[in-house]
């Protein structure tokens, strides 16, 4: 039997770097650790922080009286052997319903229930982390923060139901089977309401994302390196900046180009937060890793954005996978805040992103019938593929931002932006591509990491989602923001 030791997993700018000489297959991977199966029974978690390591064995070890616990085989520094479970998460299980089965809502409550008296601070897990084993048997993993955060209301697991739409019968019911739980949950959401105009979000520095207040209860489904972004209503979102000039330049350049099908609809403006348009489907990363080959209809649909950047006077030319979302409108891409103040001029991310899923050379192929002049034009020097490689080529240019023209009315909240723009403009509808339609549901624009069955960890939110990228300071500071709506 090989040795799974011998996999070394470390933090890398973007996500985890995995070194894997073994025959183990990996089925997950977090902000944590990375997962792999050693067989039917077991799998093991390896750890790129030994203290997160140790964080999550306490928990273990305390919740091995629980029986939706994962049992506990084998441990190490940055190790731990536990109990695979072959089954959907409760998401791929509830995917299809437009109600929650009342046994499912029992089975959580007693869940939600033992855990508070085995004294976790943590009385919450997203349905990623909940596994559905024959006769409803609930599992639940990743409890690397089972003691550190404090959520005595399962915000997250509230936060999933409500993008499936399934928030409202869970706590018609949870008021049936536990009148007092509810009434515990309406009150601190009562005593947590904060008007998202006032909710605070503040910049991480050095390349860290932003820093937001996890007991919030307003539903958080992305931060990155620029802001954080909440879903406030079915069709809106906003996006909180940590500073305030990086607010100024992202809104500005959506609202001079709300004539562009793959800009995202603006509603409101602040001196720090955009209302826009919330992207209901998934993102392209997380569609592709789903396919076998890459579809003509993407490469289609990622040209014209790349052609319509250049046409509109972008200055960085990029359509990273995690920030193109599939919509029933076309396609629509988020991250806007660089786009007239980095010089680049082939599609750099994107590149590395399909060469990650292997469709770079069919990616190429295809823009070669397409569009042979754009291709002779990105061919004609190596394309990049390693970090140091891209930023040689990104350069920082004084920002020039676009004017704003033919607008039509977006409301102001004049009292924290009265010099602020004013107006928007309606988008085009993109066009329709038939089967990606199907792919829509239960994704929002944040990044959902991929999660196979087993266990896999998974850092909590998601715009453009769901790894964000760190800024790199080599030669000019590219900061690649990883904010996604």
């Amino acid at each position: 039997m090989e040795d799974f030791r011998l996999i070394n997993v470390t933090k890398g700018p973007k996500t985890l770097l995995i070194d894997n000489p073994t025959n183990y297959p990996l089925i997950g991977m977090g902000a944590q650790g990375a997962v792999f199966k050693l067989s039917e029974e077991r799998c093991v978690k390896i750890y790129s922080n030994t203290l997160q390591a140790q964080m999550e064995l306490e928990a273990l070890k305390a919740g091995q009286h629980l029986a939706f616990f994962p049992r506990l085989y084998e441990h190490g520094e940055n190790y731990i052997v536990m109990e695979y479970f072959n089954a959907p998460t409760l998401k791929e299980y509830l995917r299809n319903c437009t109600y929650i089965p009342e046994s499912i809502t029992k089975k959580l409550l007693y869940v939600l229930g033992e855990m508070r008296n085995a004294q976790f601070t943590m009385v919450d897990a997203p349905l990623r982390h909940i596994f559905v084993l024959e006769n409803e048997e609930l599992k639940l993993i990743d409890h690397v923060n089972a003691f550190k955060r404090v959520h005595p209301v399962p915000l997250k697991l509230l936060r999933d139901l409500n993008m499936m739409l399934l928030k409202e019968s869970f706590l018609s019911q949870v008021r049936k089977f536990e009148r007092d739980t509810y009434e515990t949950w309406q009150r601190y959401f009562d005593e947590n309401k904060i008007d998202y105009r006032n909710i605070p979000v503040f910049s991480g520095g050095n390349g860290e994302g932003v820093k937001v207040d996890s007991a919030i209860s307003q539903t958080l489904i992305g931060a990155g390196h620029q802001g954080a972004v909440f879903r406030i209503a079915e069709d809106q979102c906003v996006k909180i900046y940590g500073k305030p000039e990086h607010c100024g330049m992202e809104r500005t350049i959506l609202l001079a180009n709300q004539d562009l099908s793959f800009i995202p609809k603006v509603y409101e403006i602040g001196d720090n937060y955009v209302v826009m348009e919330y992207l209901s489907g998934p993102d392209l990363n997380t569609y592709l890793k789903k396919q076998i080959t890459l579809p003509p209809t993407v490469t289609k649909l990622l040209l014209d954005i790349l052609t319509s950047q250049k046409q509109a006077g972008f200055k960085q030319i990029d359509a990273p996978l995690r920030h193109v979302f599939i919509t029933n409108s076309g396609f629509k891409m988020v991250d806007h805040v660089y786009s007239f103040s980095r010089l680049q001029e082939r599609p750099l991310e994107l590149f590395q992103n399909l060469h990650e899923r292997g469709f770079l050379d069919a990616f190429l192929e295809q823009v070669m019938l397409l569009d042979p002049a754009t291709h002779a034009e990105w061919t004609k020097t190596p394309i990049p593929l390693t970090e140091e490689e891209v930023q040689m080529e990104i350069k920082d240019i004084p920002t020039v931002l676009p004017v704003i023209k033919n607008q039509k009315r977006v409301k102001v909240n004049k009292q924290k932006n009265a010099k602020g723009h004013e107006n928007g403009r309606d988008h085009k509808n993109g066009k329709d591509y038939g089967k990606y339609r199907d792919h829509k549901k239960d994704k929002g624009h944040g990044k959902e990491r991929d999660h196979k069955k087993g266990h896999g960890s998974d850092k909590d939110h998601r715009q453009s989602g769901k790894k964000d990228n760190k800024d790199k300071k080599k030669g000019n500071d590219r900061k690649k923001g990883s904010d996604r709506k």
